[in-house]
């Protein structure tokens, strides 16, 4: 059965270099490096430096995202890794605090896509994570990218300056 389509934006386009971080939990480890082929895709097509370092599961992306955020010089952020439903009330703690932790970040300022898949299966995630097929990691890239874009229009700085053309964002 086909998906709903949806509208994308255009890609961002930026005068000034950009550098994300992608962090990481390849606790699934295919599922992993579908999402980290499509996220370095997506940051590669708007000219972005990108790092990416991996942490145990998804519960620790957002500390990590904060230590970075606090430690380093990252403009954005990009979330990635799958929690697939098992037979414990665990997936649901694991989803709502790593969701909870990465919006609190994002209210402070931190700049993330958050791409981390939550399924009842395997092959839900196979679907969403596969660049060639929903590409989810590749659509986290995108909104982090999108953030910075917004950012740099606003806040007139290295880490945010930008006007909107008819080819998207440019900052």
């Amino acid at each position: 059965m086909a998906g709903i389509s949806h509208y994308t934006l255009p890609a961002p386009v930026f005068d000034k270099p950009v550098k994300l971080l992608i962090v990481v939990s390849p606790y699934y480890k295919e599922i992993a490096d579908f999402q980290v082929a499509g996220a370095r895709a997506a940051a590669e097509a708007c000219g972005a430096e990108v790092d990416l370092i991996e942490v145990p599961g998804a519960l620790e992306i957002p500390t990590a995202i904060a230590m970075a955020e606090k430690l380093s010089n990252y403009d954005g952020y990009v979330a990635l890794g799958c929690v697939v439903r098992g037979e414990t009330t665990h997936y649901d703690t694991v989803c709502n605090d790593s969701s909870r932790g990465l919006t609190l970040l994002g209210l402070q300022g931190a700049l993330i896509g958050n791409g981390i898949l939550t399924v009842e299966n395997y092959e839900q995630a196979l679907v969403r994570a596969r660049p060639d097929d929903q590409n989810k990691g590749g659509g986290a890239a995108m909104a982090a990218l999108h953030l910075i874009a917004l950012a740099r229009k606003w806040t007139g700085t290295p880490r945010g300056v930008g006007f909107r053309t008819d080819e998207g964002f440019r900052a």
